[in-house]
């Protein structure tokens, strides 16, 4: 059973504090403007203290960075371990925790949050486990490990193995899956808080330009059911003609909304539906049974989001911004 507790922490976005953990012997945290953190008793009080400091950050971001600052006040103690990956050496560095919360603005003013460490050892990337890795690219700069703190434990204690562990399909698997989840909720939490209405219309429009198709967008207000008008054609004269209504919402619609558009295609046109959500089994039998309407949920968007995404303009890619990474690729196994 693990005694004490594995933090995790990021030395810096772009390891700017590499050096201070380094020379020092400690690991930091910065958040500078909030002054001596002992001030505060629970989250709370540094939320509160966070919204009126960093103004500017996102609601959600204030509960998040309350709690990791909490945790490395108050949950870290001494004798726990902690490990950071340092950028510029590509190198994960493992040390024991040997003091209590300091503020010391006067070691660094960008890194005034302070915890003494005994550095015990640092090991090359390449001799962790993919999975442990993942877990230590946390999004947060202060993390608890906890899925891969055994192999941290047994580095710690002299037990590495000397080449990478084997890694599991199954792990690789489920960190290429997990990245690609939390892209696809990004994504989808992206368009769905920015793009609210007719912002949403104009968007499906410009995808399905960026898709080679000429669109005309109804004006805001009431629009009888059709949001977009797409044609391959410039004046909109060629087939096939696009009847194309828009939902921003993330609830699945039913069979009536369906039948509802389909009712306004004509002969030689097309109806397309494209929403946030989802579509209850009623609606997709519906259109199912129509060779002339087709339904895009929120996942397929998201799949035309991917594979469009470098025809997009600088305003969609704003708001949605990504850039191409590769990640482990699961292999099937042969029979």
């Amino acid at each position: 059973m693990i005694q004490h507790k594995i933090w995790g922490i990021h030395a810096g976005k772009y390891g700017e504090a590499d050096k201070l953990f380094s020379k020092e012997k400690i690991v930091a945290l910065g958040w500078s403007d909030l002054g001596n953190l002992t001030r505060f008793k629970d989250r709370d009080e540094i939320k509160a203290a966070l919204a009126v400091s960093y103004p500017t950050q996102k609601a959600q971001a204030y509960a998040v960075n309350a709690g990791q600052l909490y945790r490395f006040i108050y949950a870290m103690k001494i004798g726990d371990y902690v490990v950071y990956p340092a950028k510029h050496s590509r190198e994960v560095r493992f040390g024991r925790v040997v003091g209590d919360y300091e503020y010391r603005p006067e070691v660094s003013k960008e890194y005034p949050n302070q915890r003494r460490v005994e550095w015990l050892k640092s090991q090359p990337r390449t001799r962790l486990s993919q999975g442990a890795l993942y877990e230590m690219g946390s999004a947060m700069s202060f993390f608890e490990i906890d899925s891969f703190a055994e192999e941290i434990i047994a580095i710690i204690e002299g037990q590495p193995q000397l080449t990478p562990p084997a890694e599991d399909e199954g792990t690789i698997a489920a960190v290429t899956a997990d990245i690609e989840e939390q892209t696809r909720d990004f994504v989808l939490k992206s368009m769905a808080q920015n793009l609210k209405g007719h912002p949403m219309a104009e968007f499906v429009a410009h995808l399905l330009q960026a898709m080679g198709y000429k669109t005309r967008i109804s004006a805001p207000g009431p629009d009888r059911g059709i949001d977009v008008i797409a044609h391959p054609d410039d004046l909109g004269f060629q087939s096939p003609l696009i009847k194309v209504q828009v939902k921003s919402s993330d609830e699945a619609l039913t069979e009536a909304t369906v039948s509802q558009l389909y009712g306004k295609v004509g002969t030689n046109e097309f109806g397309l539906i494209v929403t946030l959500g989802t579509y209850n089994a009623n609606a997709k039998s519906f259109a199912a049974s129509k060779s002339n309407l087709r339904l895009i949920d929120g996942q397929e968007l998201v799949n035309l989001v991917f594979q469009y995404y470098e025809q997009l303009d600088a305003r969609y890619k704003g708001i949605i911004p990504l850039k191409k990474v590769y990640v482990p690729e699961a292999l099937e196994q042969e029979e």
